[in-house]
């Protein structure tokens, strides 16, 4: 039986992080994956194929609705829509053949298959060509989650789907339907709404993006209807009929009454689970809580030598996430220490304008009883924002009353998912208000937003 210092379970963004820096402290290993592709969900069905759809479907609504107020002059804009899923194909190819070309270069063995946890120190590939049992000190669980299934919306993969499925629709829906208004939702929504589908967005809860600051949600939500979507928020689904090419859809709204929609699509995303029932975690005897695997502080799992990260795990489900446990558990086997700050951990939604945040919101400062001090300011005011024809949203800043130290940061609008890198590395290093406001940043810039909002912190700003 082969042996190895750490198997790895799941080559997604977690795993395949964790076995890379586990190679480059020394450590013989293994990944297991049982996709013909490497990278996981992110990579093949999510993040990245998600990405590049939303950004020619930018480009598309640029050409047909902003360029002129630059004074340039496009007729007949049209798009091809398979070249759109090429490009997007491409991209994600690239990629993932790039991971394949990293597992060679540090010299990491690719076991194809369904891995197997056997107890401690075990794990059994399930392959084409047959079982291949290997030993290891020490194993990783990463086989990250999938999509929520509704029991009175099952999938069909053509008029009801996941995520999956609304990556490569092969024609632009007439009307769509999207089941939950997260991060998922409002994005392919996004995309398929401005390639001209009618989108409506139906929520059960009375806020879109539930975990946002509540300030950025309802401006975000203003800006998305602005653009066609339609969001209806507390509104219970309560079932899918398809009748032909079409899915009669009914749900509650707030005031007890039952409607239907009628639409050639339902996207639902209403979040996603735990692959806890693929790798033999319940006959091994892995401590399951609340759906989630069972650790402790340090990754560890109740039997012996057994991590888990990722989607696996508790917290948000996020690839940063888990690359970060996943880079904590290579360290931590290797006899060095690994630590995860969750407070420092962002979240984006990556519509136009942008969400992003990291930290708490007012309204979990307040549930925590911390005294705090909040500065904004708007992208309006910025010169920067001016010339990008981008004006919309804030960015805001929580800092402690008594230290200034910086506790949250929440930005809406153009290119969030960058900037609030700069309030993540402050937050880490425990940086003030004062320390962020400060600090010089290049004019124009959309950074001078951010240099801005901390200095509003105790009434500072110069423009504002």
């Amino acid at each position: 039986m082969e042996a190895f210092d750490l198997v790895v379970l799941g080559a997604g963004p977690g795993g395949y992080v964790c076995a890379i820096r586990a190679a480059q402290l020394g450590l013989r290993t293994a990944i297991v994956e049982k996709e013909p592709s490497l990278g996981g969900t992110c990579l093949n069905v999510g993040c990245i194929p998600s990405k590049a759809l939303l950004e020619s479907s930018e480009l598309v609504h640029v050409a047909q609705s902003e360029l002129a107020g630059h004074g340039i002059t496009v007729s007949d804009v049209a798009f091809d829509l398979s070249k759109m899923m090429d490009r997007k194909r491409g991209i994600v190819k690239q990629l993932t053949d790039g991971i394949g070309m990293l597992m060679k270069k540090n010299k990491i063995e690719v076991l194809r298959g369904r891995g197997v946890l056997r107890g401690s120190g075990k794990v059994c590939v399930e392959g084409a060509e047959g079982t291949r049992e290997v030993e290891a000190k020490a194993v990783c669980l990463a086989m990250g989650s999938v999509p929520v299934e509704l029991p009175f919306m099952k999938f069909d993969g053509v008029h009801v789907v996941s995520s999956t499925e609304a990556l490569s629709f092969e024609t632009v829906p007439k009307r769509m339907v999207v089941v939950g208004a997260g991060a998922v939702g409002l994005e392919l929504g996004s995309v398929w709404s401005r390639l001209g589908s009618k989108v409506t967005v139906l929520e059960m809860l009375p806020t879109i993006t539930p975990f946002a600051d509540a300030q950025a949600a309802k401006t975000l939500k203003k800006s998305l209807e602005g653009q066609g979507l339609e969001i209806r928020l507390e509104t219970k689904v309560t079932g899918a009929k398809v009748e032909g090419d079409q899915v009669h859809v009914s749900f509650d709204t707030k005031d007890g009454k039952s409607e239907t929609i009628v639409c050639d699509r339902v996207l639902v995303s209403v979040g996603r689970k735990p692959c806890i029932d693929t790798a033999g975690l319940a006959e091994a005897g892995v401590v399951i809580e609340r759906g989630r695997v069972a650790i402790d502080d340090s990754f560890c799992t109740n039997i012996p030598g057994v991590y888990a990260i990722g989607d696996l795990v508790r917290g948000p489900m996020l690839a940063h996430k888990a690359s970060e446990e996943g880079v904590a558990v290579a360290e931590i086997v290797a006899g060095k220490p690994g630590h995860v700050n969750y407070e420092t951990i962002p979240n984006v939604v990556y519509t136009h304008p942008e969400l992003a945040q990291v930290g708490l919101t007012e309204e979990e400062a307040k549930q925590r009883g911390i005294a705090f001090k909040v500065g904004k300011y708007f992208y309006k005011a910025n010169g920067r924002a001016k010339s990008l024809g981008a004006e919309e949203g804030f960015v805001k800043i929580l800092a402690e009353e008594k230290t200034d130290r910086v506790i949250g940061a929440h930005i809406v609008g153009a290119r969030a998912s960058e900037l609030i890198g700069e309030l993540v590395l402050g937050m880490e290093f425990r940086a003030a208000a004062e320390d962020v406001g400060r600090t010089s940043h290049a004019h124009p810039t959309l950074g001078e937003i951010i240099k801005e909002a901390a200095l509003a912190v105790d009434r500072m700003a110069i423009h504002g």
